[in-house]
């Protein structure tokens, strides 16, 4: 049976090149766009939008409403059988903040809503997450020394969001947190009493997760699929990786690896990929 996908946050990047391979794949996909125009000069979206594959729906993430209305518009043929959450803001530079999104607690909250509306279907839809290396202080830690300075300083705000919606699977997936060493996201992150929130799944509910940790992205091709590659360019690993890059093409090329004939080996995992 082809996949039903909601992708949230796939208008580019790794969400947008891992959504074109589930529809290469026959895949239906939901996209929850804040402006659907971003696709209309897109051909090869408008290919599978005219044969019904791809469903454009416009929203906003940070919308309660708004995603409660994308999980009912994915499933309205079919349940969801995968999310795929890549949601990323385009941060502004600033001199003494480094990288900026507004609001700060972008992808944490877009996440809270997004589980919050979760149908309680059976089996659970699958869930990929796309974090980043060097969130927490241990993952930090692991980076190569000429990073560390980049992710301390330029990436620290966008990190601590993405650090928000880690502990926030955490939580839900009931994985262990290292709150010695990585300690809490605060409530500007979080909110207060995040864990009561209406509708959030409850604490080791959730069963069918992967949380993508990729490199510091470049924009560069997919060496998985040059001519004549034996085996993926990429490492894979639960281990931190200390990699220096990936591009987003070859992120793309695991997430849909994963899914379509991997999963057993990833789900409920969180893993590093890098060069």
């Amino acid at each position: 049976m082809p996949l039903n996908v909601l992708s949230i946050g796939g208008s580019r990047n790794i969400g947008y090149f891992s959504s074109v391979r589930f529809l290469e794949s026959g895949a239906t996909v939901t996209f929850l766009l804040r402006s659907p125009a971003t696709f209309d000069s897109n051909e090869t979206i408008q290919k599978y939008v005219k044969s019904g594959k791809a469903r454009l729906l416009k929203g906003d993430a940070l919308v309660k409403e708004d995603v409660q209305r994308s999980w009912n518009e994915a499933a309205k043929d079919a349940p969801v059988d995968l999310l795929l959450f890549s949601v990323g803001g385009t941060p502004k530079f600033s001199i003494t903040q480094g990288a900026v999104i507004t609001p700060a607690n972008l992808v944490t909250e877009s996440l809270f809503n997004v589980l919050t509306t979760m149908p309680r279907t059976t089996p659970q839809p699958r869930i990929i997450t796309i974090s980043s290396t060097g969130v927490t202080p241990t993952s930090h830690a692991a980076l190569p020394l000429l990073l560390k300075p980049l992710y301390g300083y330029l990436l620290a705000i966008p990190h601590k969001d993405k650090v928000g919606a880690e502990r926030l699977i955490s939580y839900c997936t009931g994985w262990p947190w290292d709150t010695k060493n990585d300690g809490e996201p605060g409530e500007d992150i979080m909110g207060s009493n995040w864990t009561e929130r209406q509708g959030l799944p409850a604490a080791g509910s959730l069963k069918r997760v992967l949380v993508v940790r990729p490199a510091l992205l470049t924009d560069g091709e997919c060496l998985a699929e040059k001519p004549g590659k034996k085996g993926a360019p990429y490492r894979v690993s639960e281990q931190e990786l200390g990699g220096w890059t990936v591009s987003r093409k070859d992120v793309a090329h695991f997430v849909a690896d994963a899914v379509l004939t991997r999963w057993d080996e990833f789900e409920n995992k969180r893993v590093s990929i890098a060069y």
